[in-house]
């Protein structure tokens, strides 16, 4: 797909934007009604945020500006998503509890590597990174029909990522340990 994209105007920005909007239209889907269609909607935007770095190493447009919009608008759209499950599920306490802590440890992931990052360590492993993530809860969405699947899908996020948060700190602590004296 990205051999496709080098030879169109289209740039790695746009195609970020347009993962983004599809977000948006999936929480859109989630809050009306419509979680099939919504986790549909979410496996393609997941391959757009695939795309947009892509492209953007291929025609050696990648800049740090655009690193930061790309991971804004993936948290952003994460927290779209995650929110319009509160509306379609209309506030039910495990609901709230396990949205809540699927926004949190989905951002502490992300939280742990950006900040091993800037003090210039790397930091990019994990079981459960927002690939996981992306297509665990589009897959609950795809089955909600099915008795709890997507509340097991949260669950299944909330667990995963909290392993990812520790498996992230334990690995900048030792990488910490090895430059000590």
């Amino acid at each position: 797909m990205v051999r496709v994209l080098v030879r169109t105007p289209v740039t790695p920005g746009a195609i970020t934007w347009f993962g983004f909007i599809l977000a948006l239209g999936a929480a859109a889907l989630i809050i009306t009604g419509h979680p099939f269609a919504a986790g549909f909607m979410v496996l393609v935007a997941g391959f757009f945020d695939i795309l947009d770095g892509a492209l953007a190493r291929r025609i050696g447009q990648a800049t740090p500006f655009g690193a930061v919009l790309d991971s804004t608008l993936d948290r952003l759209s994460e927290a779209v998503v995650l929110l319009a499950i509160l509306v379609l599920y209309g506030g039910a306490p495990w609901v709230v509890l396990l949205v809540f802590l699927a926004l949190l440890v989905s951002l502490l992931v992300s939280y742990i590597r950006a900040r091993a990052e800037a003090v210039g360590l790397e930091c990019q492993v994990g079981l459960f990174t927002r690939a996981e993530r992306v297509i665990v809860l589009a897959l609950g969405l795809l089955l909600s029909q099915i008795a709890n699947a997507l509340v097991i899908a949260l669950a299944i996020i909330v667990v995963f990522s909290f392993f990812t948060a520790g498996q992230r700190l334990v690995y900048v602590w030792q990488q910490r340990k090895m430059d000590s004296p």
